[in-house]
This record gives structure tokens, C-alpha cells and sequence, in this order.
């Protein structure tokens, strides 16, 4: 085989169909092998499975970072470089180091080869296709880097052949928006899901990570395309269909009559309790676990991960740890903190704690030290304090982010792109546009088995609503709810949670979310159910909004949750503006950032990216 440069490219954005040969660049380090050569036996189709998700190791990084940075919940320090500190600002120019497209397009680039080449007509012994499971996974990888893609520059290029030639970058290819890329990948991933919805290759274990979880499933990647569709037009159906595509997921990820249950993972006070010392929880632990030989599939909470090198030297090392947290290799200096928004978002809201007869709750106290007001899972995450130089006797202030350290306080290597919660979060999500908030209400407050949805969801909607909703079933013999006994249990003694897999999200750090008199549905008994809809939908909007929030906080996820959700509302920039601009505080708006239509996505060199006039 030959090795030759692929000449990635970028996007000239004056017309709708763009030829890519003005971006070639002879020197490129993206590589592809080729000589006309098919890839038909399992080392070739494994060693470029794992060269294309080599490739992904260098978007990593900026897939958090372009989605925690110009969102509201973290700000940049003096330490911060001023690649980080034009992302916080939304002045990102064309050097920025994380402004590069052509890393998505080597990505892309080289899964264009590997579906244009591999044998996907080899069949083995027993009649099974031997790369339908690579070829599948690889179309998932596409979709996913293409769909990072579009929300990040607006509008892209698309295409769906290798460019390994001059003549093949001087074709015009068409340029699509969010809604378009989200329609074309649809399709293309559709005829895959029924057979390899949950089948990847078996690499078995690699660098001490099941390869399973190196790869993108269907299912969510189909959910997000299908949200963010909707979330760009408005589609009802694609509503509806992200919301399935997200519970077939969940309900196969195991195989057949297996669970995937929201899990007991909290964080949470003594039942009782009035000292308000030190919360006690398991949640933070499991969030970062990547312990997957003794852990088992059903109860893990992560799903994907791009894994990175494990030293420096490597080339393609996380950064993120050391931009989070205070060590030696930064010089105890960070470059992201949380923001005072954070704060307020975790303070303002009501724990709920049982008394000692789980029939009677009170609240936790405001005014807690070290972040314990309101929600738990941000003290669990963040740890901030200061040591004393014994020589100098100067003070050092320490920062430590908690989700960028593993299980043992190592660091946390590799990148997580999908796990649990989320899942659950972006179904409530697109439940609740759907037209269903009562059911979208309940992944929150207690979690949904069948009994829930027969008590808290079928009473309200009609009889087609009800057909439509019968396709999540969430079995009740499978899917146990945790109760205020169970609950009480949990947290004087651990006794019975083995039995018990499902709470509501809430409960995961705002204590026994059921019983809180502050977080119900405001009904209104003198409206019908049809009239209170959208009243009902844009409360339960903001819950999801600050759910996620107070969930995957410093994730890289709150940027594109915020982008998504002013999509909706018509005016996205103005949108993003209203939350960005309460970093400092609610009662603090910074009225210096400019944020608009020409800077929600990211432009470079004037060739890819939606212009000023939003073309």
C-alpha cells in the first residue's frame, strides 16, 4: 500500500455548492493509506477502525472545551491562554488552536475510505457479514464528527467520498446547515439500526479499556440528530423520534430483557440528619469510573469515550485535567474556574431530607460552606482551598475538579463524550417537545418504570398519546423505584440498594425528589390538559436546562444544550446572550461580551462558518 497526503478542506461559504482545491495543503499530516487497495480481512479492517479513532484523539479536547467555555457555568483565569480566553470571549480567530475544521475533516475524510473499501459482502461460515459491525461503526463515527461539525461552524460541506486526488477537491460539493446534516445523516444510519444498533467490533481490550466503549452507538447518535433536527425546525416528529431512538438505546443496551435503569448513584445527607457536617455519596465516583472489567454493563455509567495517550510525549495527551486542576505540571496554577452562575444555579435549589420514619421531610439550610447549600453535586465535584509555601509563607489558592480525576485520584485520561444521565436527560428533553412534559417531568422527579408512567402519565393524554407512549416500556419487575423506605434505607445503612435502580435525576443531588414541595408541576385544575401544555412545556424546559446544569457542570456539554435550546426560541444569539452573560452572577451581568448571530458558531478565514448575515 501507498501512503499519500489527503488534502483536507475547508469551506468557501459564497454559494451553495463549494469547490475545496483552494484548501489543499501539500503538507498535510493526515495520511491515508491507498493503492486502489480493499480492505477485506480483519487486521486491514481493524487497523483503520483504529486510525480513524486515533484521529478523534484530536478533537478530543475541543469537543469539551468549545462546549464548557462559552457557556455560563465556568470562567477562564489570568492563567489562561488566549486560545481559551477568545473562546470564553467569543472572539475565537482563525489561528486559534482549537479553530482547526480540518481535524474533522480528517476524521471524516477517513472514514470515506474505509466505507468506500471494505468488503461488506464477505460473509463467514455461518452466513454472518464478517465488517458489517466495523462498517456500521464507522458510519456512527462519521455522523457523530459530522454533527460536531455543523454545530460548531453553522453550515459545512458534505461529502461522502474519500477526496484522495487534486481532481476529486476541485468538484463542487454542497454546503448543509445543522437541519440538513442532521436529515442526510438520518438516513444514512437508519437502515443500519435494527441489525447493528448495539453490535460494535470486539477489540477486546485496549490499553486496559474494553473497546466496546470507544464507539458511538447508533441509537444516541440517531437521538442527537433527530433533537437537533427538531430543535432547527421545529419537527414534532423528530421530537418523537429522538425521544425513541434514545429509549431503544437504553432499552438494548444490554440485549433482551436486560436494564439500563437511571441507577442509586447520589450523593446525599444522613436521613435525619440536622448537623450538616460532610455529605456522604457514590455519585462523583461513578461518573469518572472507567472500571469496566469489574463493573458491570448494566450498571456503568459511562458509554463512550475517545481514549487518549497516556504521557505527554505521545502527541494526542487530555490537557483537560490540567486545565481543571491545580498540580505540579501547571504549577498549581489553573486555567478554568467554576463561574459564581454555578453557584447560584446549585444554592437555589431545595434539598429535600427524610426524617427518620421516611414519612415527613425538612430542608437543608442555605448559607452551607464549601458549596453544600442547595444541590450536592457540585461540592462533590469542586474542591477549592489553598496551602502555605513552608519556606515563603505564601499562600497558593488550589482548585480541583473532581470529574478530570479517576477513582483513585490519578488523572483522568481519556475524554467522556456519552454516559447515562445523559441519555436519560435528552429523552426527557425531546419527551417534553414532543408534547409530553407529565412523562418528561418524571425522568426528573422519580424516574420511570411502568408503574410510574400508568400513575403519573397515561391519566393525562389520549388514547392515540397513550398507543404512542406505550412504546417505552420500562418494566416495573426490572425498573424498581426507589421509595422513601428504600431511600431511608440507603442512606442510614446501604441496606436494599442492590434491589432498588431507579430514582429521579433530581434525586442524584437535591435529596428525595418525590416528596419536595418545591419541585411539582404547576397545575392548574381549571384548564384542560390541552390548554396547560405548552405552560407545562416551558416549565419542564427549564428544569432540563438547569438539570443539566447542575449534572454534567464542566462536561462540555452546556455550550450545545444552550445553542439547542435557543434554536427553539427564534432568536438563539439573544438566547445565549441572557445566560452567558450572568457569569459573574444573576445580579452581575457582563454587559461586555457581543454575542450575536455572526459569533454563536465559528468562522475561519472567511471560508467556513455562517457570516454576519447569517448566509
Amino acid at each position: 500500500m501507498k501512503k499519500i497526503s489527503i488534502f483536507l478542506c475547508a469551506i468557501c461559504m459564497a454559494s451553495c455548492m463549494v469547490s475545496c482545491s483552494d484548501f489543499f495543503d501539500q503538507e498535510s499530516e493526515y495520511l491515508i493509506y491507498t493503492d486502489d487497495h480493499k480492505i477485506d480481512n480483519a487486521t486491514d479492517s481493524a487497523y483503520y477502525v483504529l486510525g480513524i479513532l486515533n484521529k478523534l484523539q484530536r478533537i478530543a479536547d475541543r469537543t469539551v472545551l468549545l462546549g464548557e467555555l462559552r457557556g455560563d457555568l465556568v470562567n477562564v483565569t489570568n492563567n489562561a491562554s488566549n486560545d481559551l480566553r477568545e473562546i470564553a470571549q467569543f472572539n475565537v480567530s482563525d489561528d486559534n488552536v482549537y479553530n482547526t475544521p480540518r481535524d474533522y475533516y480528517a476524521i471524516i475524510n477517513n472514514c470515506n475510505y474505509f466505507l468506500a473499501k471494505a468488503d461488506t459482502t464477505m460473509k463467514d461460515n455461518r452466513n454472518n457479514y464478517i465488517f458489517m459491525k466495523e462498517y456500521a461503526a464507522v458510519k456512527s463515527i462519521r455522523a457523530w464528527t459530522y454533527l460536531q461539525l455543523a454545530i460548531n461552524y453553522g453550515k459545512v460541506a458534505l461529502f461522502t467520498e474519500p477526496i484522495l486526488t487534486k481532481e476529486a477537491s476541485e468538484a463542487n460539493y454542497p454546503v448543509y446547515a445543522i437541519d440538513g446534516i442532521c436529515e442526510f445523516f438520518i438516513k444514512d444510519l437508519l437502515p443500519l439500526s435494527e441489525r447493528y444498533g448495539r453490535e460494535y467490533p470486539g477489540y477486546g481490550t485496549i490499553r486496559g479499556n474494553d473497546s466496546r466503549f470507544i464507539f458511538f452507538p447508533i441509537n444516541i447518535v440517531l437521538g442527537d440528530l433527530y433533537l437537533w433536527h427538531a430543535s432547527a425546525t421545529g419537527n414534532v416528529e423528530s421530537y418523537k423520534n429522538a425521544a425513541l431512538r434514545y429509549y431503544k438505546f437504553i432499552s438494548e443496551r444490554n440485549g433482551d430483557n436486560s436494564t439500563y435503569a437511571t441507577g442509586f448513584d447520589c450523593c446525599y445527607w444522613e436521613v435525619g440528619s440536622t448537623a450538616w457536617n460532610r455529605p456522604e455519596g457514590r455519585w462523583a465516583r461513578s461518573i469518572v469510573s472507567e472500571n469496566y472489567m469489574s463493573e458491570p454493563r448494566n450498571s456503568s455509567e459511562l458509554i463512550t469515550m475517545i481514549p487518549c495517550d497516556s504521557i505527554p510525549a505521545e502527541g494526542n495527551y487530555s490537557q483537560l485535567t490540567s486545565l481543571f486542576n491545580s498540580h505540579e505540571d501547571n504549577d498549581y496554577k489553573v486555567s478554568i474556574t467554576p463561574s459564581l452562575r454555578i453557584e447560584e444555579i446549585s444554592s437555589a435549589q431545595d434539598y429535600c431530607n427524610l426524617s427518620n420514619n421516611a414519612n415527613t421531610v425538612f430542608y437543608a439550610p442555605k448559607n452551607l460552606i464549601n458549596h453544600r447549600s442547595g444541590d450536592l453535586r457540585l461540592s462533590e465535584t469542586w474542591d477549592n482551598y489553598y496551602s502555605i509555601n513552608p519556606f515563603t509563607r505564601e499562600r497558593s489558592e488550589m482548585q480541583q475538579i473532581n470529574k478530570y480525576l479517576g477513582t483513585s485520584s490519578g488523572y483522568l485520561r481519556n475524554v467522556h463524550i456519552y454516559r447515562r444521565q445523559m441519555v436519560y436527560l435528552r429523552m426527557a428533553e425531546a419527551l417534553n417537545m414532543a408534547g409530553y412534559p407529565r412523562m418528561a417531568f418524571q425522568v426528573l422527579s422519580r424516574g420511570l418504570t411502568n408503574n410510574v408512567i400508568q400513575e403519573e402519565v397515561y391519566p393525562y393524554y389520549s388514547e392515540s398519546d397513550s398507543i404512542w407512549i406505550s412504546q417505552f416500556d420500562f418494566p416495573s419487575t426490572r425498573y424498581i423505584e426507589m421509595g422513601p423506605e428504600e431511600w431511608a434505607g440507603m442512606s442510614i445503612s446501604g441496606m436494599g440498594v442492590n434491589n432498588y435502580n431507579t430514582m429521579g435525576m433530581h434525586s442524584r443531588g437535591c435529596g428525595y425528589t418525590p416528596m419536595n414541595e418545591y419541585y411539582k408541576l404547576p397545575i392548574d385544575t381549571l384548564r384542560t390538559e390541552a390548554e396547560q401544555t405548552p405552560t407545562l412545556q416551558a416549565y419542564v424546559n427549564n428544569l432540563i436546562l438547569t438539570e443539566g446544569a447542575l449534572e454534567f457542570a464542566f462536561e462540555g456539554v452546556r455550550y450545545y444544550d444552550l445553542l439547542r435550546f435557543g434554536l427553539r426560541s427564534g432568536s438563539p444569539a439573544a438566547f445565549i446572550a441572557e445566560y452567558v452573560s450572568k457569569r459573574n452572577g444573576e445580579q452581575k451581568p457582563d454587559g461586555s461580551l457581543n454575542i450575536n448571530n455572526s459569533n454563536i458558531y465559528l468562522r475561519w478565514n472567511g471560508l467556513i462558518g455562517i457570516d454576519i448575515a447569517g448566509k
